[in-house]
């Protein structure tokens, strides 16, 4: 197997492997832009339904797309997601109390109240814009998802899938690959629609999301007809683990079947274990909420003295983390602690300020607690990512 290094997309060099943080709702909670620059992330996650559903995919389209709107800079790339993940947490996981699915596309049903919490919520307590107030039914079609990510302006963008948990039945997986693959023909076709007029260093790629569960024949047959369309890229599909014990079985042989030519997206996958034993199978695109949920939650990531010799010859999980721990800054311990997170980290956090200094921000409830912690953990991602490339 030879190993893709790098790729381009509308005139962007992308090195891989990379991380990149999602940016759900149009933004990186608590960190500006100038911040995840000088953390040296390369690329961001956003989300097309949750875009869409917050009604700013016009205001994002008259800024000139997404990187403008966010004001990014030039070389860091975007990606949409489709909006398959939500059809498995909003639908699926509420046994269709929330919407359904069919071979058209997904519908989404909510009440007002509902909405205005969790917009809420991921807003910081900000009120909703009106027309989020009204917006009872949101209905995704694999054409309206493709239409909606080519007018956010990023440089990937995802089929709409039908999105499934390991545990759900054969029959539902069997489902699923049929849905994900005839919405991926789908996709495909209105894409290239909407891309004829593009010169060819203007144009987005576009990805497919191999589905099927635990199923290898389901995830062949998957892959076998996404290959078929042909995609730019191809991506694992479906939550990565199951009781919380990591897929390494299926997941090393979803990567088997794409092509080595072609990027390949763990989506989803963030642990720091997770990742480095991703590499080792093939994978070199990733993605999580885990470095910046976490940072938020007194998880602060610190590489152990033995890190370098395991990125030298990454290995399968043992199901504990060899190469990190966690510093859990605002336990009362670090109170009086002068010492930096991580004497390994070359962050402004761990350059800076000590846990101490960390420590007395959370307890003061500083924003700016917030801003140095996932700071840190970002860092500690685009190091893990560096010292990848060079593996």
């Amino acid at each position: 197997m030879v190993l893709l290094k790098e790729f381009q997309v509308r005139g962007k060099r992308i090195e891989l492997p990379i991380f990149l943080p999602d940016a759900t709702h149009g933004f990186v909670r608590g960190v500006s832009t100038l911040d995840l620059v000088s953390c040296g992330i390369k690329g961001l996650v956003v989300n097309t339904y949750h875009l869409f559903r917050d009604g700013i995919v016009d205001e994002i389209k008259q800024k000139g797309g997404i990187a403008k709107y966010m004001g990014l800079p030039r070389e860091m790339m975007t990606i949409t997601d489709s909006g398959g993940f939500q059809v498995f947490s909003i639908i699926h996981n509420s046994n269709n109390h929330y919407g359904y699915i069919n071979d058209e596309g997904a519908t989404f049903t909510f009440d007002a109240e509902r909405i205005i919490q969790d917009f809420s919520n991921s807003r910081g307590a900000q009120e909703p814009k009106s027309k989020v107030f009204d917006r009872r039914k949101i209905e995704l079609t694999p054409e309206k998802c493709i239409q909606i990510q080519i007018d956010i302006g990023a440089d990937i963008i995802m089929c709409l899938d039908d999105c499934t948990s390991p545990e759900m039945s054969e029959e539902e997986q069997k489902k699923s690959v049929e849905r994900t693959v005839a919405w991926a023909e789908r996709c495909k076709k209105e894409f290239l629609i909407l891309i004829k007029n593009m010169k060819e260093n203007e144009r987005p790629l576009i990805f497919g999301i191999i589905q099927g569960g635990k199923n290898l024949e389901l995830r062949k047959k998957c892959a076998d007809e996404l290959i078929r369309v042909g995609f730019d890229g191809y991506a694992f599909g479906g939550w990565p683990a199951e009781d919380g014990k990591f897929l390494h079985d299926i997941l090393k042989y979803t990567c088997e079947l794409m092509p080595d030519d072609k990027p390949k997206y763990a989506m989803g996958v963030g642990r720091p274990e997770d990742i480095v034993n991703c590499t080792c199978m093939g994978y070199n695109m990733f993605d999580c909420v885990i470095p910046t949920r976490e940072a938020r939650n007194n998880r602060l990531y610190a590489f152990k003295s033995s890190f370098l010799s395991l990125l030298r010859k990454p290995r399968k999980p043992s199901g504990k983390n060899n190469f990190y721990r966690y510093v859990r800054v605002r336990n009362a311990n670090y109170k009086e602690d002068k010492k930096p997170i991580s004497r390994h980290c070359i962050g402004i956090c761990c350059r800076d300020y000590k846990k101490s200094d960390i420590y007395k921000l959370f307890r003061e409830k500083d924003k700016e607690s917030i801003r140095l912690a996932t700071m840190h953990n970002l860092r500690f991602y685009s190091m893990l990512m560096e010292m990848l490339k060079r593996k």
